[in-house]
């Protein structure tokens, strides 16, 4: 069955609405009695039924509506920018793995340089290929892809904190994850985990993050790609806490 977004703001009207709308329209050419599935980004999924096709608008009928109750561990992902595509990649698979927020970060070794124009592009595109990952694994649980910003930018966020904070750290003294793990008191809620560009994050941003309680995290004795330690510390985390 075809799966589509239906934005919280359209969920009481049924309708779907721009790219969505197109694709069930013109690409997918359903028609008045169809069955698809729709979800909300925020845990709701329904059973859907095309009832009449507009212009710019497919209306639909919800038949059955369920929710998805969040994960037991929300996990945040602070990534800092990588060459060409890899983002795409990281963003897709971030989604896949359950992180519930993505935070695109510009450190000191980023070779990518953005003016606000530019930032925003590149965050809309992301969101896109959150979405678009949401759709076609199942998640109804649809993350948000932050405005690039710097380190030090992040740390100045207003939030309501992390229980256990993670830097993916080369220095020496960066500790195994299982051996954090067994130190806590209690299962963490909420876990933030920063993983650095192609040569780390500097050591001004590792002092940076432990400043703000992050534990710097070895990853082990092979030095990963920036796109593979992503993958390799979110799925880590989802084996270990979700």
């Amino acid at each position: 069955m075809h799966r589509f977004y239906l934005s919280p703001n359209e969920w009481s009207s049924a309708t779907l609405s721009g790219a969505e709308a197109h694709h069930a329209r013109n690409v997918l050419r359903l028609a008045p009695g169809a069955r698809l599935t729709v979800f909300d980004g925020h845990g709701r999924e329904a059973i859907a039924e095309v009832t009449a096709l507009g212009a710019g608008a497919v209306q639909l009928r919800l038949v059955q509506v369920t929710e998805t109750p969040p994960l037991r561990c929300r996990l945040t992902l602070a990534q800092a920018i990588p060459k060409r595509k890899n983002m795409d990649l990281i963003v897709q698979k971030a989604v896949e793995i359950g992180a519930a927020e993505i935070f695109p970060l510009l450190s000191t070794r980023t070779v990518i340089q953005l003016d606000p124009e530019s930032a925003a592009q590149k965050q809309a595109k992301w969101q896109t290929v959150a979405l678009e990952a949401a759709k076609q694994c199942g998640q109804n649980w649809l993350p948000q892809v932050h405005l690039p910003q710097t380190a030090d930018e992040f740390f100045k966020l207003p939030s309501a904190g992390f229980d256990l904070r993670l830097i993916g750290s080369l220095q020496p003294g960066a500790r195994h994850l299982k051996q954090v793990l067994a130190e806590q008191a209690r299962q963490p809620a909420s876990v933030l985990m920063m993983i650095g560009p192609e040569g780390d994050f500097t050591p001004a941003e590792i002092a940076l993050a432990r400043s703000h309680g992050c534990v710097p995290l070895t990853l082990g004795p092979i030095i990963l790609r920036v796109e593979t330690a992503a993958i390799y510390c979110l799925s880590i985390l989802s084996y270990e806490l979700l």
